[in-house]
């Protein structure tokens, strides 16, 4: 894939946020009228647009009836030694932002601690957090194969 494109109200709140997860701005550009760019980081590449006139995104994640694109995922296996850890130094970046530049920055929402999921034969760690406009990212860690049992 090249790119996850996501439309923003404001392009330099959401730059300032994805830089926080670890992104950075690799190619600035007009799309019409409006700002963009291009993001790297976490094994993927991010396209943010401002919208210039911007309404609220439908909430994704919690309303169970939502039809539609819902989340991006990043693997951070290898970027962490665990979630709740990577999930509490994200937090206190972000506090420490928001105390530093409270007109760009926003505490950090949670949208689901961290929790083991089984997905297949596999053991994950899970985590959701919203990004400056509200749209759930979800942040998973491997932790293991279930073992099969010979019979």
């Amino acid at each position: 894939m090249h790119h996850a494109s996501i439309r923003t109200a404001n392009i330099h709140r959401a730059i300032a946020f994805y830089e926080q997860l670890g992104f950075s701005v690799c190619e600035r550009f007009t799309a019409g009228i409006t700002l963009a760019c291009w993001m790297e980081g976490l094994g993927g590449r991010i396209e943010l647009l401002q919208i210039p006139q911007p309404r609220p995104a439908p909430d994704a994640f919690g309303d169970e009836h939502y039809v539609g694109y819902y989340h991006l995922s990043f693997d951070i296996t290898n970027a962490s030694a665990d979630l709740p850890s990577w999930l509490a130094s994200l937090q206190e970046r972000c506090a420490e932002a928001v105390q530093a530049q409270p007109d760009q920055f926003q505490p950090l929402k949670v949208l689901l601690e961290p929790t083991q999921q089984m997905i297949g034969d596999r053991i994950y760690e899970v985590t959701f957090i919203a990004d400056a406009d509200g749209l759930p990212l979800e942040f998973i860690r491997l932790l293991g194969n279930v073992q099969q049992s010979s019979s």
